[in-house]
């Protein structure tokens, strides 16, 4: 069996000391008090993802409301995650601690057409078009299908998102790359967005940057925030491995599971193999996924104990959705995580295998390699080795026991 090495990268640490600061000080700047009355009932737009100190900013916005006199709320703008059902929208919320900010949470996917683009329709989640004021919350980021001015991030959660489970598919179908961006001008200009809150993370998965921007303002200033995330997302440095093994995906992790940029566009869009990674193991789903495993057809090679986990009418609901068939597909399912990373070594031998472990596609400050990449390793400035090569270890069903904590903290 391969045996891996310890590997530290060096990626952005740039942070966000106070959060809640930062969104009350993005708030004031925008003149919220000038835009939200006493007594205005407020619809707070929150995601699915799994975005670092989430609650906390959402915490924020919503006092920040409640200072005002207004009468905040929280509605899940997931498009059809959650299983594409108000009470698993509702659930997802909850897990994120949502339901201890003490304001209720309306959770339902009956929607509102408010206009149309190009003979599109417009829809939007019942709640926030009945609120007298709507403010996104979300992560502004990388889209893991395609490349545009507006990709993951405001535009999307306040067209896709607040589309429910009818809107997403609509603009699905019409090709999200141009439909976001034609549809989020309908809702600007038909639908009461106050504000939107963007995070960006950093290279560790924790806030960089929080900007709070007005309503008006978001369409045109949400490009910018993107090209800081694309700047501070970290990659795998190597073109060119045998070998991937993912720990855990997850939908709290990315919408397709694993962040294609990460594990290469190509296997979701086609396209040259770049980066080339001949095959990809993932061992295991992660809870905040509740059984939705969209992506896990991106994967070559799984275990029993993933796909055990799977919910397939959550996975199905949001995969043919989103029109993105292949990662519903079942990849080749084995006994366990051994037999999946012997058989992804394809008759490798351990000196000359290329293989990298990762915890998952959002933490890739730790990078576990085989003695085949440590020559190159070294000769990678962001790259230093921090332990030395061990063999992996397994439980006696087979599942890979994490090789990170023990070896980094010694």
């Amino acid at each position: 069996m391969i045996q891996l090495a310890p590997v530290r990268q060096s990626v952005s640490e740039q942070q966000v000391g106070n959060v809640s600061a930062a969104v009350w000080n993005g708030l004031n700047a925008v003149a919220l008090s000038e835009r939200v009355r006493p007594g205005m009932r407020v619809a707070v737009a929150v995601g699915s993802r799994g975005i670092s100190r989430y609650r906390e900013v959402v915490q924020a916005v919503v006092e920040s409301l409640q200072a005002l006199g207004a009468e905040p709320f929280l509605v899940p703008a997931m498009g059809s995650h959650g299983g594409g059902t108000a009470e698993g929208q509702h659930a997802v919320l909850v897990g994120y601690g949502m339901a201890d900010l003490g304001v209720p949470i309306h959770s339902s996917l009956e929607v509102k057409q408010i206009g149309e683009a190009g003979g599109m329709p417009i829809y939007w989640d019942r709640h926030a078009a009945g609120a007298d004021a709507v403010i996104p919350v979300n992560r502004v980021k990388a889209h893991t299908a395609f490349r545009a001015d507006h990709e993951s991030g405001l535009c999307k959660i306040m067209t896709i998102g607040l589309g429910k489970k009818k809107g997403a598919a609509t603009l699905h179908a019409h090709d999200a790359v141009t439909a976001i961006p034609r549809a989020v001008q309908v809702v600007l200009r038909e639908m009461p967005v106050v504000a939107g809150v963007a995070i960006v993370e950093n290279g560790r998965h924790d806030t960089a940057e929080i900007a709070v921007l007005a309503g008006e303002r978001i369409f045109d200033e949400e490009p910018a925030l993107l090209q800081k995330a694309k700047a501070l997302q970290p990659s795998i440095p190597f073109d060119d491995l045998d070998l991937l093994i993912v720990q855990e995906m997850g939908k709290n992790i990315s919408g397709t599971g694993m962040d294609t940029n990460i594990i290469g566009m190509w296997r979701r869009n086609g396209g040259p193999r770049e980066p080339d990674f001949r095959v990809l193991a993932v061992l295991d789903l992660t809870a905040g996924s509740h059984g939705n495993a969209s992506g896990v057809g991106l994967a070559d090679l799984i275990p029993e104990r993933l796909r055990a986990k799977i919910d397939w009418h959550a996975t199905y609901t949001n995969c043919l959705t989103a029109g993105s068939f292949a990662a519903a597909k079942q990849p080749a399912v084995l006994p366990s995580d051994r037999d999946v990373i012997e058989t992804g070594l394809m008759g490798k031998d351990a000196e000359s295998a290329r293989v990298v472990w990762i915890q998952n596609t959002l933490e890739l400050e730790t990078l576990w390699l085989s003695p085949a990449l440590l020559g190159e390793a070294s000769d990678i400035p962001t790259l230093t080795q921090v332990g030395a090569a061990q063999a992996l270890q397994f439980t006696e069903k087979g599942a890979l026991l994490s090789p990170v904590t023990e070896s980094i903290a010694s």
